[in-house]
C-alpha cells in the first residue's frame, strides 16, 4: 500500500501537480497604501501580473499604511532587500535622502530603480533607472498655465507635500522658474511680479484634509491671495467635497483668471473638478502605467538589458473645456 502511494505521488509530481514554486519578486514600494494615487500603480502592476500568469516573475506591491510614515517605508524597504526572493525592487521616496541611506546601508545586490518620485541627483548612482513623471516639466507647466492666467504676478500660496519628497521638490521649482523666467529660485519675492505669502510653501504630508485647511487658513490671512500652485491634488482627490466647498463661492473668480489655482494630477475627482471650473488648470501624471511599466524595466535591469534613464510617462493636461479629452486612453 505504502508502495502504492509513494508511486501515485512520483507520478503526481512528474506530470506538474506538485507544490507550485515561489515566482521571484518584481517588487514595488509606495509613500502609502493610504492614496489613491499609488493604488493606480497597483492597478497597473496587477495588470502586468494578469497578463504574464505563466511568467517566473510577479509583481508585488506593497508600502507603509500612510504617506506620512517615511521611517515605515525605509523599513519596508530594508525588509525587501532582505528577502531571497525579492529580484528587483522599485521605490518611491518618500524622503530621498532616507531611501538613499537605507540602500547604501543594504548594499543590495538585485537591481534598484525609483519610480514616481527619485533620489536626489547626487544619490542617483544608488539606482538603475527612474520610471515615472518629467516632475520639473509638470511643474513648469503648473506655472504657465498660473502665469497665463495672471500674466502680470500676483501673490501665491505653493501647497507641497512632504518635505524630502524629491518629485515634489522638483514641481516647485518647475513651477517657479515657469512664473519667473529665472532659474533655481527657492522662493518668490517679487521676480517676475509673484510673492510668495508668509507661511508658504505649505507641507501637508500629502494629507487632503489638511490641505484644504491649510488653503483655508491661508486665505483667511491673505483675502486678497491671487494664485495657489498645488504640487500634488492630494486636496482634490483626497477631500474632494472640502475643496469644493471652499472654492465653491471662487467659481466666477477663477473663470475669468481673477483667481488662479494650478494643480497636478488628474485621478479621483479631480477632472470633474475641474469641469466643474473649481481650478483653471490639472497637470496629470499617469500611475497606473508606471505600475505596469514598472515589472518589464525590472526584467530587463535584472537580464542586463539597456535601459533608458530616465523613463518618462508623459503628461495629461486638463481644463474646464478639455475635461472630456484629456485624459490619455
Amino acid at each position: 500500500m505504502r508502495k502504492s502511494l509513494l508511486l501515485v505521488a512520483a507520478a503526481a509530481l512528474a506530470l506538474g501537480a506538485g507544490p507550485a514554486l515561489a515566482k521571484k519578486q518584481l517588487v514595488i514600494v509606495v509613500k502609502g497604501l493610504d492614496n489613491p494615487f499609488f493604488e493606480a500603480i497597483n492597478q497597473g502592476c496587477q495588470k502586468w501580473n494578469s497578463e504574464n500568469a505563466s511568467s517566473e516573475y510577479e509583481c508585488f506591491y506593497t508600502g507603509p499604511a500612510s504617506t506620512s510614515d517615511e521611517a515605515g517605508e525605509a523599513q519596508i524597504v530594508q525588509d525587501m532587500l532582505g528577502k531571497a526572493d525579492t529580484a528587483a525592487i522599485a521605490i518611491s521616496p518618500s524622503n530621498a535622502k532616507l531611501i538613499a541611506q537605507t540602500i547604501k546601508t543594504a548594499n543590495p545586490s538585485v537591481p534598484v530603480m525609483t519610480l514616481d518620485a527619485d533620489l536626489a541627483a547626487e544619490d542617483a548612482a544608488l539606482r538603475k533607472t527612474y520610471l515615472g513623471t518629467d516632475n520639473y516639466l509638470m511643474g513648469f507647466k503648473i506655472g504657465e498655465y498660473i502665469k497665463k492666467g495672471k500674466p502680470n504676478g500676483g501673490t501665491i500660496c505653493t501647497i507641497e507635500g512632504n518635505t524630502g519628497a524629491d518629485n515634489i521638490l522638483r514641481r516647485a521649482q518647475g513651477m517657479r522658474d515657469a512664473l519667473t523666467g529665472q532659474k533655481g529660485l527657492a522662493a518668490l519675492k517679487g521676480e517676475g511680479g509673484w510673492t510668495e505669502v508668509p507661511g508658504c510653501p505649505v507641507f501637508t504630508n500629502d494629507d487632503g484634509a489638511k490641505g484644504v485647511q491649510a488653503m483655508t487658513d491661508i486665505l483667511a490671512a491673505n483675502p486678497k491671495l491671487d494664485a495657489f500652485g498645488i504640487m500634488g491634488g492630494w486636496p482634490l482627490f483626497g477631500a474632494p467635497q472640502p475643496y469644493r466647498d471652499l472654492f465653491g463661492p471662487y467659481k466666477e473668480k477663477i473663470a475669468s483668471n481673477e483667481f488662479v489655482i494650478g494643480a497636478a494630477d488628474t485621478i479621483g475627482d479631480e477632472v470633474a473638478i475641474a469641469g466643474e471650473g473649481l481650478v483653471t488648470a490639472l497637470v496629470g501624471q499617469r500611475p497606473f502605467e508606471m505600475g505596469y511599466k514598472a515589472p518589464s524595466v525590472m526584467i530587463d535591469l535584472i537580464e542586463g538589458k539597456p535601459v533608458e534613464d530616465p523613463v518618462f510617462t508623459g503628461l495629461d493636461e486638463c481644463t474646464k473645456d478639455t475635461v472630456a479629452t484629456c485624459i490619455q486612453k
